[in-house]
């Protein structure tokens, strides 16, 4: 059942001045390094001065434990990987992990960040960090932690139901566009119901602990420290929120419960990063601070998402009679010589833009591609051809460009990686609530330009062409 915005406001006040003193109190106790997996780009959305590495080989992870962050973010990219590639990645990167936590002496926290919508491989990824990580360190993982609350996307868990924003009104998670997802889509909004679900009945939805609003609100730190204590044989825990407020009581029970030997897993949106990494909030990001070498070329916007609300945001974004706009035909893509041509009309046609100083909007065709296979892994597959394809007509360009945006998980992951060569950013901060800017290192095609990576699933209908007018001279 859907609920108004303003049920937000029936819960009483949390004295946050005396959370964040507590807080920091445990936090600064915890010497364990955050290694957050991130299986899109869009998960450093809530921070700003943290490194993302974009590979795990031995020198990243250790430069990212030498930092003196409380976290660092490892890049998966695994929301577009087959169950197979999943696997593999994650078996490597906790390999790598622990072989460098032993050489430093310095132990580590897993968290699995992945969509507040709730798609990606779960519970595959955990399991997997599970094993490894019991394997290797020889402790026991006592529980999961599942956190979807993601304020600046309007996402909320209330009463174990997580919901959607959508305009006033607050929509069952299931029943969002984002639950019909062709690879990760899921049928239950109750978070308990989603575990059951997800884990095919192997953790029931009686045994799953829930952390209640009403326990947050009246900051019974005893109440929820006791919960997390009695939580064993790898239970699942949800955490009810809609502030960051609600996140912070949590995270002081939860770094007790930690301290007195409690060991977890979690699964989580951005904000519970932020929060248990100790980040401060800064103000939006301007355009000086973001593009530090000026380019009288333009800047390119490519938008590989699907999903409803980036429709809209494309077709309000075409409003600004200031911006080209280049479609590309993905329907072409199963016929590969055709497919090659319509790319190299599409970047022919973005190179003359740039060069005339004009900012470009490069975007696939709104219809959803599939394999008619019925195979979910033979979509995921086209999808990946597709993303190819619009990563090229970053890393094909000769010109540089004076920003890059890119909208969509996959999308901003494949333009990061393959296009540009980042093989470690600087979170710069956000260009809009959710929206992360990554500043490209000096391995990378281009070189410091400010890279925007917009998530197909946040904002209003017109976030894409506010952050777009904020870049733009």
């Amino acid at each position: 059942m859907a609920l108004k915005m303003d049920v937000l406001d029936t819960y009483q006040p949390i004295d946050e001045a005396l959370a964040d003193t507590l807080l920091a109190e445990e936090i600064e106790k915890n010497n364990k390094k955050i290694v957050v997996l991130d299986d899109d780009p869009t998960g450093v959305q809530t921070v700003h001065d943290i490194s993302v590495y974009t590979n795990w080989t031995k020198d990243s992870i250790a430069e990212g434990f030498a930092e003196e962050n409380k976290l660092f973010y490892v890049l998966t990219n695994s929301r577009g990987f087959t169950s197979a590639q999943t696997e593999k990645a994650h078996k490597e990167i906790a390999k790598v992990v622990d072989e460098v936590s032993k050489e430093t002496g310095k132990e580590y926290i897993f968290i699995s960040r992945s969509d507040s919508t709730l798609r990606g491989h779960y519970p595959l990824e955990t399991m997997l960090l599970k094993e490894e990580y019991e394997k290797n360190t020889g402790k026991k993982i006592d529980g999961e932690i599942l956190c979807p609350f993601f304020k600046e996307g309007g996402r909320y868990t209330i009463g174990d139901v997580h919901y959607v924003k959508y305009g006033d009104d607050l929509i069952p998670a299931a029943e969002t566009e984002f639950a019909k997802d062709k690879t990760f889509g899921y049928t239950s909004s109750n978070m308990k119901e989603y575990v059951e679900e997800k884990t095919k009945g192997a953790y029931k939805a009686e045994d799953v602990t829930a952390i209640s609003l009403e326990d947050i609100h009246a900051m019974n730190l005893d109440k929820i420290e006791e919960q997390l204590m009695a939580v064993e044989n790898f239970n699942k825990i949800i955490v009810n929120a809609i502030d960051y407020a609600d996140i912070k009581v949590f995270c002081i029970a939860l770094y007790r419960a930690m301290a007195k030997g409690k060991v977890f897993m979690f699964r989580t949106a951005a904000a519970i990063v932020k929060v248990m990494g100790g980040v401060s909030s800064i103000p939006l990001l301007t355009r000086e601070q973001m593009v530090v070498k000026e380019t009288e070329n333009g800047g390119i916007i490519v938008v590989g998402s699907h999903t409803e609300k980036t429709t809209k945001q494309v077709e309000m974004l075409k409003e600004n009679k200031q911006i080209e706009f280049v479609e590309l035909d993905a329907t072409l893509v199963k016929d590969e010589e055709a497919f090659e041509k319509e790319v190299e009309r599409c970047l022919s046609l973005e190179e003359s833009y740039l060069a005339a100083g004009k900012t470009v909007c490069v975007y696939t065709t709104r219809a959803l591609i599939t394999a008619d296979t019925g195979d979910k892994e033979d979509d995921l597959r086209l999808a990946v051809k597709i993303s190819d394809a619009v990563q090229s007509l970053v890393g094909r360009l000769t010109i540089v460009p004076s920003f890059v945006i890119a909208k969509g998980g996959i999308t901003s992951s494949d333009v990061g990686t393959k296009a540009l060569a980042v093989q470690k950013a600087n979170v710069l901060g956000q260009i809009k609530p959710g929206i992360p800017v990554w500043q490209t290192g000096e391995e990378s095609k281009f070189p410091l330009t400010p890279y925007v990576i917009f998530p197909g699933n946040v904002g209003e209908v017109s976030t894409l062409k506010e952050a777009v007018e904020v870049l733009m001279k």
